[in-house]
């Protein structure tokens, strides 16, 4: 196998890190409370690194799950994963979170699937995807929605609907496509997804400049609305 790659998922409450290739998850594993990312996600790093026989100074390239998701997961996330790659002057690469749970929950079928996270206020931030041999389809675009609105504008139904907005709301996802939700705590670690998808034609997205680079929150974080509002005008250097 080439030089392995690090993954790093941390948009909801479980989060999860990987290291191997596209062809080849070496060690991966998902831990759960969004409180305890920031303490745990650099020891997590390390077992994964441990059990994967590899050590950092071996690692290629990072990828970084891009959310939308939690606004506090996400910045600890990708705070390690920034200072990972800077420090090593490795690339960077981010892949939709939602985009990893639903590969995750395909489980190498073709789908197609729905990721949902719960966003809050009644909606979820959610996706749809398929994976036809080699290739992925974005059927609706990561957004912020009601699941009855996702569910409206989706131009197929899913097999399966994943993540904790599914959860949340799981009469509507019931009968919108005749199947329980499936938690995230179920699948595969979706760290180990990002690896899968890291290459793929349209599936992520380099960041040239790391130090600048921010993921996909899916709507402000809460302090920024209140500032706003406060203030009448945007944030300085917000990322919307």
């Amino acid at each position: 196998m080439s030089a392995p790659w690090l993954a790093i998922d941390t948009a909801t409450d479980v989060a999860s890190v990987a290291v191997g290739s596209a062809e080849r998850v070496c060690a991966a594993r998902s831990v759960r409370g969004a409180r305890q990312h920031a303490a745990q996600i650099v020891p997590l790093i390390q077992q994964i690194l441990t059990l994967a026989a590899a050590r950092m100074d071996q690692i290629a390239a990072v990828v970084v799950g891009d959310g939308p998701g939690s606004f506090t997961g996400l910045r600890i996330g990708w705070a390690a994963a920034k200072g990972l790659a800077h420090e090593r002057d490795l690339p960077l690469r981010a892949v939709a979170s939602l985009l990893g749970a639903a590969h995750a929950a395909a489980q190498g079928e073709a789908g197609p699937i729905a990721a949902c996270f719960d966003a809050q206020r009644g909606q979820v931030f959610g996706a749809i995807y398929a994976f036809p041999p080699g290739r992925v389809e974005t059927l609706v675009a990561p957004g912020l929605f009601t699941l009855a609105g996702l569910a409206r504008i989706a131009p197929v139904r899913p097999l399966v609907v994943v993540g904790d907005g599914a959860q949340r709301y799981g009469d509507e996802v019931l009968s919108w496509t005749g199947q329980s939700p499936v938690g995230l705590e179920t699948l595969p670690p979706v760290a180990g997804s990002l690896l899968a998808l890291a290459e793929r034609e349209g599936a992520s997205r380099a960041l040239d400049d790391p130090a600048s680079a921010e993921p996909v929150y899916g709507r402000p974080a809460e302090a920024q609305v209140k500032w706003e509002a406060h203030h009448g005008r945007p944030l300085p250097h917000s990322s919307r």
